[in-house]
């Protein structure tokens, strides 16, 4: 757990955008550069150690096995970011690695965060932090958000339908009565910059068939306001900053849990990629 820092790094304009929009395209520098390629070469480390035939779309809650990540999760630059937005109270609820290969990186079809998490976090107050590794364009497949869609029209909630597993990320998307394509917003970046967002809002990417890799960093977390349901041995939290006020309990962000991604291994409630 770290000490909160006295400037916060969003402006109040800054903060009532995300909360209009449900997502922010930070610009600047998240991380001191020298963190930010010590990251980025852990990063390689670990995509190069990925087994045989493992995709690198599927790299989740990559800090249950690798604890050290949590040194770059829990930085003072992040978490200064998100206490705008959740307060000062803060919980890590998740990571993932999510990396598009160059030339076959899967698409990943529209679909909301909440719809997946629901019933497992109460109320649904989740902010997302998308951190670039690479440049993350168009070209490569950059994740796509539809504006305003965590409070309007479903609301985190939308009907889904079945989808080619073998072109996308994962099984199903939004129905189209659900959402409107046209008015999706392409987020950007380049290296050590992020975007956030609201968990409720509709996002997605296209496939990657550029000579560009795409690869970035998401890590989610709460105010420590909302109450975490019991996970039986698939997850588990961690507290960012300040205290809890809801009851849960958090992990010990020095310890590996292999024994977590044992159970994981049999199902795929919390997999989740952008």
């Amino acid at each position: 757990m770290t000490t909160t820092q006295a400037e916060p790094r969003l402006t109040p304009a800054q903060v009532e955008s995300y909360r209009q929009d449900g997502y922010l395209i930070y610009k600047q520098p998240v991380l001191p550069q020298e963190k930010f390629d010590s990251l980025k070469a852990h990063f390689e480390q670990l995509l190069a150690e990925l087994p045989a035939g493992e995709r690198p779309e599927a790299m989740d809650v990559p800090h249950f096995l690798h604890p050290e990540l949590l040194k770059w999760a829990l930085d003072d630059a992040i978490l200064d970011l998100v206490e705008p937005i959740t307060g000062p109270d803060i919980a890590l609820y998740s990571t993932h690695f999510i990396c598009k290969p160059k030339g076959n990186g899967k698409r990943v079809p529209w679909h909301e965060d909440s719809a997946y998490w629901n019933h497992r976090i109460t109320p649904m107050e989740v902010v997302t932090v998308w951190l670039a590794l690479d440049p993350s364009r168009k070209e490569n497949g950059c994740m796509m958000v539809i504006p305003e869609t965590h409070r309007i029209g479903q609301k985190g909630f939308s009907d889904y339908s079945d989808v080619d597993l073998t072109k996308n990320v994962f099984h199903n998307e939004i129905v189209k009565e659900h959402r409107d394509d046209s008015q999706r917003v392409y987020i950007e970046l380049e290296p050590n910059q992020c975007s956030l967002h609201d968990a409720r809002i509709q996002h997605g990417s296209e496939p990657n068939t550029s000579t560009l890799r795409r690869c970035g960093w998401t890590l989610r977390f709460t105010p420590t306001t909302v109450k975490f349901s019991d996970f039986k041995g698939s997850h588990q939290v961690y507290l960012a900053r300040g205290q809890d006020r809801a009851g849960n309990t958090y992990a010990d962000p020095t310890k590996a849990n292999p024994e977590i991604m044992a159970v994981r291994a049999g199902s795929t409630g919390f997999k989740n990629s952008h």
